[in-house]
């Protein structure tokens, strides 16, 4: 199972447009692919109701799992999304 850690950097987390986007993102992937705080329950990536209801803030940090061929891949553009303001854009 690969595994990413990296800070939220849009300003209202994962909130809204940067949570669709992200689980846009990760549903395409085809893979299992979990979100959560380090040391909690992580949620689904795919559902936007588990993501929003995470509710990852700017600057907090979270983890990224996925299981399946590319998951290494998927994981390091999941991490390049996180990692830029979405609504900035």
């Amino acid at each position: 199972m690969a595994q990413r850690t990296v800070t939220i950097a849009s300003s209202v987390g994962l909130h809204a447009r940067p949570a669709a986007l992200f689980v846009e993102k990760a549903s395409a992937t085809g893979l299992d692919v979990e979100i959560g705080r380090p040391g909690e329950d992580a949620v689904d990536a795919t559902s936007i109701l588990g993501v929003m209801a995470l509710g990852a803030k700017f600057g907090e940090e979270v983890v990224l799992t996925a299981d399946g061929d590319g998951a290494d891949a998927a994981l390091d553009e999941l991490v390049e999304l996180l990692a830029t303001d979405l609504d900035a854009e």
